[in-house]
Order: structure tokens, then sequence, then C-alpha cells
């Protein structure tokens, strides 16, 4: 059966003009929701590329090009040309793509395409009239797979299926063209991975390919590939969803970021929680690097586009070897200068403008990167994985210790003397901007749920101040106490792995409350864009 979808977010004007809180009539502007997305083109150097590579990358944006089709598959359901061809108007249509489907994503998933009804919370994962209840009874080793569908057979009966037999026609012309690629790859260690990634689309066994990816350090060029995140799944957040980037590494910031990965043992001890929250040691053989990307295709293009990367999320390889926290710097600079730069002069105080540094915002992402790593993956009850335990609510919650905890340890580095390139007033301040960008990406999703949970909390504590005039300062002291204990209760709920509390917190805290609303309210009528959305491909990179 055709499952008709969705796709994402509200509209404002690409341009910092002048600020009106007028509304728009109830008949659907295009135009202004597709101009909540100011356009940027994905360009970088690879002159430096053997001719080799060069053609490698052309297999890599094809194979790239067929996760982005799949993922069209899991989260709209129905059939993406047709769907795409019955649009009329060229903004509904870009819109269409940005949100991969009729709901708006930045907008709870409001259906934006009139004759779609809501999009299912499991997306294309699940039968539609499939129920929890039905899930939880039904006995089946595979249905919390990370890499199976779940069907019906024609007896109304559940099973499941593998990603490699669902879309069986997709993932053997991927591996094939990872295949040609790794003969292409000048560092060994990539065109291995390349290799094993190739079987592990094959086979939905993605441990060896995880592991040798965690080896890839000299390269050129890095493709991440394959059902990653869980974003997409809103029912019981188990599934994995098909995406690609495709990056050329900035060899000179890289070997800026290097120092840091050996703090990662030490940094562990130093969370603010109980010894038992943090007993698991991190992987030491963590890799901190800085690219340009050049390609985003499927989950991660959707709507709000990713910045950064931390990867594998398959535990058992992160407790062996830890984390691949990959900062997308031009992505990182596009979102600063277009969103975080305009929205600082409309809400943060004029005195405290000085303070929103691109430096510290790029701080602030690597960190949360990093926070990823640290805390604990496994609960302390016996229930399993953090992630099994908390179900849908994980990605949320995970998701704000990343931001809180990534601003701990930029506290702690600093008070340490190893980190001095920003002052603390400009990460916290950046901080509080950039909170301000991600609470726009709406409730549907789990950076806004999380960027909402850490505003309620900080106001709570008096972090921050806002003036009449609607500007909002920072309260020092306050902030890093705030900031302490924001980081420690996320920890404890996620080693205690309580399901009804994190899903009551998020309930009550992960909402935007009015004050905000009216400040968001008056960023929309400044035109300062949610998001951006990429021109992308082999003909924008500079040879």
């Amino acid at each position: 059966m055709k499952i008709k979808y969705l796709a994402m977010a509200m509209a404002l004007t690409a341009v910092f003009a002048s600020c009106s809180d007028k509304k728009d009539s109830n008949k659907e502007n295009y135009e202004a929701l597709a101009n909540q997305y100011a356009k940027v083109t994905l360009t970088t150097d690879i002159s430096h590329l053997s001719d080799n590579e060069v053609k490698m990358l052309e297999l890599l944006f094809k194979a790239g090009n067929i996760m982005d089709d799949i993922y069209w598959t899991e989260n709209f359901g129905g059939d993406k040309n047709e769907f795409l061809n019955g649009i009329q108007d060229p903004n509904a249509r870009k819109y269409a793509e940005i949100n991969y489907g009729p709901w708006d994503q930045l907008d709870n998933r409001r259906i934006f395409i009139p004759g779609y009804g809501p999009k299912p919370a499991g997306a294309g994962f699940y039968p539609t009239d499939m129920t929890k209840e039905e899930f939880e009874a039904w006995e089946n080793p595979d249905k919390t797979s990370q890499y199976t569908l779940v069907r019906r057979y024609a007896d109304g009966s559940l099973h499941a299926i593998w990603y490699h037999e669902a879309y069986a026609q997709h993932i053997n012309k991927a591996a094939e063209l990872l295949i040609l690629a790794s003969e292409l790859a000048a560092d060994k260690e990539f065109a291995e991975y390349l290799k094993l990634r190739a079987e592990a689309l094959l086979t939905d066994d993605y441990y060896a390919s995880d592991m040798a990816w965690m080896d890839v350090r000299n390269n050129n060029v890095d493709f991440v590939v394959g059902p990653i995140e869980n974003y997409t799944d809103g029912l019981f957040g188990y599934k994995a969803a098909h995406e690609s980037f495709i990056l050329i590494k900035d060899k000179e910031w890289t070997e800026k970021l290097t120092h840091y990965v050996a703090l990662l043992p030490v940094l562990q001890t130093k969370l603010p929680v109980e010894d038992k929250y943090k007993q698991e040691k991190p992987g030491s053989d963590a890799d901190l690097a800085a690219y340009d990307v050049v390609f985003y295709g499927g989950d991660c293009n959707m709507a709000s586009k990713t910045i950064a990367i931390n990867l594998p999320n398959d535990e058992r390889v992160q407790l062996q070897k830890g984390t691949r926290k990959l900062q997308l710097k031009n992505a990182m600079k596009a979102k600063f200068d277009k969103i975080v730069v305009p929205i600082s002069e409309v809400l943060v105080a004029p005195e405290a403008r000085q303070s929103i540094k691109f430096d510290a915002f790029f701080a602030n992402v690597m960190f949360h990167e990093v926070a990823h790593g640290l805390g604990i993956k496994n609960t302390l009850n016996g229930s399993g994985t953090v992630r099994h335990a908390l179900k849908e609510q994980y990605s949320a919650i995970e998701e704000a210790k990343a931001d809180i905890l990534g601003l701990f340890l930029v506290t702690k580095l600093h008070e340490m003397g190893e980190y001095t390139n920003t002052t603390l007033e400009e990460n916290y301040t950046t901080f509080m901007a950039g909170i301000f960008r991600s609470v726009r990406f709406g409730a549907a999703s789990a950076h806004g749920k999380a960027n909402m949970i850490e505003f309620n909390y900080l106001a709570k504590e008096g972090a921050f101040t806002r003036d009449t005039k609607g500007y909002y300062n920072i309260d020092f002291p306050k902030m890093k106490l705030a900031v302490e204990k924001l980081g420690g209760a996320i920890l404890v709920a996620q080693g205690n792995g309580d399901y009804e509390y994190v899903k009551n917190w998020i309930a009550t805290d992960g909402v935007i409350k009015p004050e905000l609303q009216k400040d968001l309210d008056k960023l929309a009528g400044c035109g300062i864009p949610k998001d951006i959305w990429y021109e992308m491909g082999m003909e924008f990179l500079t040879k």
C-alpha cells in the first residue's frame, strides 16, 4: 500500500530588512515558505586531488544520490517523481524538495500541500495502522533492529524485512559504485572502508565497516553513507534512515583540532555527575577533523541541515575506539553568517553582540560532537542501551546532553588552560544566540526539542535576563552553574533509563512558551531564514 507523506517548515524572507509582525493570509504563501531557507552553494577547492580521486568523487556523488532516493521512500512513502511533478507552483515544489514530502518539518509537520493526511509518526518504517501495543506484543527478534522495515502480510500479521532486501535494486547499485570507488581511492584505509561499507549495505551488518572507518585518518576525501540516524522514526526511534555526506578534508584546520582528542578520558572524569554515571571509558581512538562538505543526501539533507558529524552511533564501536567528530566548516560558516549573526542583531543586547564570534560558534559545535561520545551508553538498571531504553525520546535528550555538556567542556578546558581560542563570554553568548537558531526547528525536530529544554531550564535558573526592549543578556555565574546542573540531570536520566521520566520532562519543557514565541515571531517578521538549502554537484567544485 502506498503511503502519502510529508515535509517541513513555515516562512520568512531571506533579506534582513525591516521587521514586521504581519501575518500572511490563510492562503499558502509558497514563496515565503521557500524563502525561509537561504540558498548556499557547496563548493571547495579540489585542485589538490589526483585524477583518480576526482573520478572517485563522481562515483560517490552517484552513490549519494541513491541514498537520497531511498530516503524519499522512507520519509514520504509514495512515488517521489509523481508527487513532485504534480506540484505546479515552483516555490511549493522547492519547499517539498527541501522537506522530502508535503509536511512542514519546522512547523510541527503541518501539511502544506493539499490532499495529504498527517505524517505517520513511524514514517515509512511501519504499517500506518499499527499501534504501539501491537508492536510491543509481537514476538520477533528483528523488530527493533535499526535496519528492518515492519510490514503486514495479507492475513494482517506483521513481519520484518531487512533493508538490503526491501531496497535491493538501489542497494546493489550503491554497493557496486562503492567497490569501483575503492579501486580509485588514494588512501588504503579509505579504500578498505569503502569495500567493507559496500558489504555492509548488502548485509545490514555495519560493525566491521564502522570499525574500519575509525581508521580513516590520512584521507583527502571522506564519504558517510548508509542508514545512520534515527530522527525520522518518531514512533519508537528504532529505525535508521539512509543518508550520505561527501567531504573534502581541510588539513590546516584539522591540525588545530588534534590536541583535544587526547583529553577525552580526562574530560569524561570531569562530567558533573556521580561516578557511577561516568564509569564507562570512552574509546581513546577518537578523531577530530575539519572538512568542507560538498554533498548532502537523504536524512541529513531534510529541512534543517547537519553542520557536524559524530559517528559511528554503534555503542560497541564507541566504547572500543571512540568516534570520529567531523566539523563541516563551510556549512557552519553559512549558518553563522546567514542566521546566527542576524538573530543576534534582533535579540541579543547591543553591548553583548561583540561576543558573537564564528570561532566560538565553531567551538560550541565541535564540543557538542565531543560530548556525544562522553557520558553513559548503557543504563545502570540492566535495561540495555540508553538508546533502546528511551525509545523515541532518546534523540531529543541526547541532543540536549551534547549541547549542554559541549558548553561545559569548553568551560573546563578553558579553566585547564587547554582552550584559549575564544573567551568564555564569547562561547556563552554565541551559545545563547545558537539556541534561538535551533529552537526555530520546532517540536518535530529532536534538535528543536533539545533547545527548548535548554532554554526553559536556563530561564528557571536565571542564567539570562530579558529587558523591556526584548534584548537578552547572559548572567555568566548563574549560566555556568545552570549548565553544570542541567548536564548532570540529563546524564542521570540517561543512566537510569527512565522512559516515563524523560517523556514527561520533554512534554513539559520541550515546548515553546509564550514569551519565547513572541521573540520567534519577531525574528520571522525580520525575514531571517530558519535554515539553508544547497546547490551542489561536481560542477560547483573548483578544480
